[in-house]
């Protein structure tokens, strides 16, 4: 599935970093710090795909030697904490072709020329060999300042200003969505990324009545493993692989986020599926089918996806994925609660009758046969929570009312124990 990612991150001094180490480590080259008097050569890094510059169009033509170029960058900084470059890291979506990830990211990078009057320094990676194959991503390394046909000249003020720089950035990463997404649908592919935050996707959900999506971005962002974990999972993906076993995570932050992205992956299938019952259903009944014939032509073709592997339940692969969530529950975690599994009760429990309440019941470790035999007839009752609110939101008027109907009511019962009570009724 088409992930979105777009971070931007600065290339400080006071970091103890430069932009012409970053250009060589980015683009795998050897470049010579003219103001560190250091070499900086990555010329055997491996998994490089591409390489090129972008400048405005006035530039003077040092501007396409790469070691010039940065150079010349960090010449025009004279103060110890100068943030000398500004890097743009991009996630390519592997559903599209090398051809189109590569004019994505050109136009992406033209578009920070144009805009900002930079030089720009793309490099396009490919995933790591131990890491998960989809990983296409880019770095584009800019000027912080503009480039014109003197070099480099006045800062770009408006990316680093607190009042503004946020408004770009969100400005540039919806313009990512928006290419992403064009090449997307060039290539026929139905999933779309979105570079709005999980919150705001959730309440445009509400809005337009998916309630199923909704629920799914109701969830905390996914958790950022860092440089050390990252690897640690990767060798142990690996690992896994070569023996032909599960990958189990060996960091208390892969496994929240293994088991975020599981859970993610199994509300994908069950949208899916309901999706497909909705859509059958509807043309069954547009066909003249009954009710009860339209809704199993809609059960068969939701679970068709099973006929060709194991028949197993998918509420039931379902709970296995979540309780492989709980398993982990005894160790601390960041986020301090089993989000996935919190929320795929819910779901369970509102979508889907006495099979889905059989299911969470399984999540809690218990037998079907543990579950009431009047549980799908019986309509759920409300929480006391809500009952509360009901009462605290009745006008006093209304409240006083129905007291005095109770009132009444206890005392018919009370009369009806006293006839109940009469010898003289018992024949």
């Amino acid at each position: 599935m088409a992930s979105y990612h777009l971070s931007v991150k600065t290339i400080k001094r006071s970091a103890g970093r430069s932009a012409t180490a970053a250009a060589a480590y980015r683009v795998g080259e050897r470049i010579e710090c003219q103001r560190e008097g250091r070499v900086h050569d990555y010329t055997r890094k491996q998994g490089i795909e591409e390489t090129f510059i972008l400048t405005p169009k006035d530039a003077p033509d040092w501007a396409t030697d790469r070691s010039r170029l940065w150079n010349e960058a960090e010449a025009s900084e004279t103060r110890r904490n100068s943030v000398t470059a500004r890097e743009w890291e991009l996630a390519l979506p592997s559903e599209i072709s090398a051809e189109d990830r590569s004019q994505i990211t050109r136009d992406f990078a033209q578009e920070l020329v144009s805009r900002y009057g930079v030089a720009v320094d793309v490099a396009i990676h490919a995933p790591h060999r131990e890491g998960d194959q989809r990983n296409h991503h880019a770095h584009v390394l800019t000027s912080t300042r503009k480039l014109e046909a003197d070099g480099f000249t006045a800062k770009t003020r408006v990316l680093d200003s607190a009042k503004t720089g946020g408004v770009e950035i969100e400005q540039m990463r919806g313009l990512w969505a928006e290419l992403q997404n064009r090449a997307l649908e060039r290539a026929g592919e139905v999933e779309r990324v979105d570079h709005r935050s999980l919150e705001a996707q959730r309440e445009a959900a509400v809005e337009r009545g998916d309630e199923l999506a909704a629920e799914e971005l109701a969830r905390d962002p996914e958790l950022k493993l860092g440089p050390a974990a990252n690897s640690m999972e990767r060798r142990a993906k690996a690992m896994a692989e070569r023996q032909g076993q599960e990958y189990v995570p060996v960091t208390e932050r892969g496994a929240v986020v293994h088991a975020a992205r599981q859970a993610r992956a199994a509300f994908r299938e069950m949208r899916e599926r309901l999706d497909i019952a909705r859509e059958t259903y509807g043309t069954a009944r547009e066909e003249g089918q009954g009710r009860v014939s339209a809704g199993l032509a809609a059960l068969r073709a939701a679970t068709a996806k099973d006929r060709d592997r194991n028949p197993e339940d998918f509420r039931e692969r379902l709970a296995r994925v979540v309780g492989g969530s709980r398993d982990q529950d005894d160790t601390p975690k960041p986020e301090g609660r089993n989000y996935a599994r919190e929320r795929l009760k819910e779901i369970m429990e509102k979508d889907a009758g006495r099979d889905g309440q059989a299911a969470v019941h399984k999540l809690d470790g218990h037998s079907e046969y543990d579950l009431g035999e009047d549980t799908g007839r019986q309509a759920r009752k409300p929480s006391v929570n809500e009952r509360l609110k009901d009462v605290l939101n009745k006008p006093r008027e209304k409240l006083e009312i129905e007291d005095e109907r109770d009132q009444e009511k206890d005392q018919e019962v009370e009369k009806d124990r006293d006839i109940d009570r009469d010898p003289g009724l018992s024949h």
